[in-house]
């Protein structure tokens, strides 16, 4: 101390955050060279990408499990939406039934169905027919007119 050099003193929110005190730093230790620098980026490399896989591994499995988890719930739902509908319907027929025969209004009610039933059919048969094939031609076109750009026979034009 009678150099008159201050000592370093870690802050306390530095240490709380992790930081390492210059002393343990191992700034005593030999510096490496360029050479050794660049020789040690491949193994960084591999490091890094086994780590970013097991992170995506680990992402995908919970986003996973919380998708099946919101599937079955979503099943559930539907299966009592199912018996809600029907006695929705027969709670519209017993009330058609007060002005009408019973089964008059039971006709009445089927034949409002059959009509959704081949609206909804009709619409879901035309949006179908536009996504037959299933192929993402677009995407096609791009990578085709890349592939093109990069061989320097088209022209690029993003």
């Amino acid at each position: 101390m009678s150099s008159g050099a201050v000592p370093v003193q870690p802050r306390g929110d530095d240490t709380k955050r992790g930081a390492v005190p210059a002393a343990s730093r191992g700034d005593d230790t030999k510096k490496k060279s360029l050479i050794q620098l660049l020789g040690d980026v491949p193994g960084l490399i591999s490091q890094l990408i086994r780590a970013e896989i097991e992170q995506i591994k680990k992402e995908l499995t919970d986003k996973l499990k919380k998708l099946g988890l919101g599937a079955g719930l979503f099943a559930g739902a539907a299966f009592f939406g199912f018996f809600a509908f029907a006695v929705f319907l027969t709670t519209v027929i017993l009330v058609l039934a007060i002005w009408l025969p019973a089964w008059l209004s039971a006709l009445i009610v089927l034949v409002v169905l059959f009509a959704i039933t081949a609206v909804l059919a009709l619409l879901g048969v035309r949006e179908v027919k536009k996504g037959v094939p299933p192929v993402p031609q677009d995407s096609l076109e791009s990578v085709k007119n890349d592939v093109r750009a990069i061989k320097g026979m088209g022209k690029y034009d993003r």
